[in-house]
């Protein structure tokens, strides 16, 4: 995810999967469906086979590696992956020179639909992602024997970020009741407005970012997610603070933006949904009533 290493290497950071980050049905629509929830398909049998996929599918290098148009810079990339995993040829699961002790190469799949594909995305091996920090410069302060805990967390974060875009998808529901993650890219370097303003009026600097690229049937939507950590709360759940919000890149996101401040201050003073009369659980984002589903071995990459 290209979390700083040393936030992640604490090993307090393994609470963090009882951080809660809801996927809330607002205003009482249906919650966007998951891929703990695939098995429920909304679509009849006979339909299924029509269901929208995106003709693209990513890696998690952002490169397109369905063989259709790739971003110029990056067909060099492109012809190094191995066809038999779509990963790059160069030995990511080998041991990084003067490691000191081997680490698992097992990669587990992720509870996050992957766009133009019926699976999900599957996260890196702990040896994957030691020689990526090692590649980025960031792994100094890192040992082998965190890379279970940083892996650990790296993989609770994401889950946890999926369910606040899928609640902020469930606006959407019944246009498209099965959003997926197309791709992903990390800007760890670049504020985000948001925290820009935070950081001016005195409030802490992200230790990330990312912006997640969302496809809703056929519209590709991006969101803007800044990574926080509370050095004074570490070994708690509340040591990590994910924001998760849709781009101010049409209309429509800011309006969507609107309408979750509605709903979430009125299910905060346990009021119904003011559009519906219904109730709304979104307020359960905040009391932690739901934990992130974690990944479990086994599944394909």
């Amino acid at each position: 995810m290209g979390n700083r290493a040393s936030r992640e290497a604490n090993p307090a950071a393994q609470t963090a999967g009882g951080t809660a980050a809801a996927t809330a049905n607002v205003g009482g629509a249906p919650p966007a469906e998951t891929a703990a929830s695939s098995a429920e398909c909304p679509v009849p049998a006979e339909f299924r086979a029509q269901v929208y996929r995106n003709p693209a599918v990513y890696n998690v290098y952002n490169q397109r590696i369905d063989g259709g148009a790739v971003v110029p810079g990056q067909r060099q990339q492109q012809d190094e992956l191995d066809p038999t995993n779509m990963m790059p040829r160069e030995p990511n699961q080998q041991p990084c020179p003067g490691q000191k002790q081997p680490l698992s190469t097992a990669r587990l799949p992720s509870n996050i639909p992957k766009g133009g594909t019926d699976s999900t995305w599957t996260y890196p091996s702990p040896q994957m992602f030691f020689n990526a920090l090692r590649r980025k410069g960031k792994g100094d302060d890192v040992s082998e024997e965190d890379m279970e805990s940083v892996v650990f967390t790296h993989n609770t974060m994401n889950e946890m970020t999926w369910q606040q875009v899928a609640r902020w998808e469930s606006l959407h529901y019944s246009e498209c009741p099965s959003a997926t993650l197309l791709r992903f890219h990390g800007r760890p370097d670049e504020l985000s407005p948001l925290a820009r303003l935070s950081s001016w009026l005195g409030g802490p600097l992200p230790f990330d970012r990312h912006d997640w690229y969302v496809d809703r049937c056929g519209r590709e939507v991006r969101y803007v997610i800044d990574f926080y950590f509370d050095d004074d709360k570490a070994g708690s759940p509340e040591a990590f603070d994910i924001r998760v919000r849709p781009a101010l890149d049409s209309p429509v996101a800011a309006l969507d933006r609107v309408k979750m401040w509605v709903y979430e201050n009125f299910a905060q003073y346990g009021l119904p949904c003011p559009v519906t009369g219904h109730p709304s659980t979104i307020a359960q984002r905040q009391s932690g009533q739901e934990q992130p589903q974690q990944p479990q071995p086994g599944g394909s990459s």
